[in-house]
């Protein structure tokens, strides 16, 4: 049946998703309306087609038992020169998202696959354009704030175009809004730096 190229991802809620997008395609990032913006859990992941109900499954599990949380995000940061990637911080609730991210990639469930640098919570504003174009994404949304509740993530398949498609939603089961405690995560929450190593595929 051969494979499909899978990423799992927490949607940056409207109207700051299309705002983000808009501003995004703004800087000259050509990939901007191809990618929902976004706080990735699990980067592009070729997956066996045939494997697509067992990640199906697993995804509901790890949202049944899961609860919403409070996200927010502030000022920009970069993971240059490792990536050339300028993205908006996500200063609340990168706890949750570090965590979630770790059951979705459970070494015994179907989507276990490595990293290749260590889970930093983002949302990419512009990768892969000039210098200068990143450099105005970064000083042009160092101001920028949103806020939200997590209340779920979903399953995305790249097509052929390169388009990124949602493919199904996983409300969380787990309770009313909770803190993560800070130990869960990372430490990137409140004091991450501007050029921590980047998760690809944003």
């Amino acid at each position: 049946m051969g494979t499909v190229t899978l990423g799992v991802s927490i949607a940056v809620p409207e109207p700051y998703g299309s705002q983000l997008q808009e501003l995004r395609a703004g800087f000259g990032d050509a990939a901007a309306h191809g990618i929902p913006t976004h706080v990735t859990l699990v980067p592009p992941t070729e997956v066996e087609a045939d494997r697509l109900a067992e990640v199906r499954a697993h995804l509901a599990e790890v949202a049944s038992a899961f609860a919403p949380f409070a996200m927010r995000l502030a000022g920009t940061g970069t993971f240059r020169p490792l990536s050339p990637v300028v993205f908006v911080r996500v200063v609340e609730g990168g706890a949750g998202c570090t965590r979630l991210q770790g059951l979705v990639r459970d070494p015994d469930g179907p989507v276990n696959r490595e990293l290749a640098f260590p889970y930093h919570p983002h949302v990419t504003v512009a990768h892969g354009i000039s210098e200068e174009a990143m450099d105005l994404a970064f000083t042009a949304l160092a101001g920028y704030t949103a806020e939200w509740t997590c209340t779920g993530f979903a399953l995305y398949e790249q097509g052929s175009d390169g388009v990124w498609r949602k493919l199904r939603e996983y409300p969380f089961g787990g309770g009313p809004v909770t803190a993560v405690p800070a130990q869960l995560g990372s430490p990137v929450d409140e004091a991450a730096g501007a050029t921590e190593a980047p998760v690809r595929g944003s």
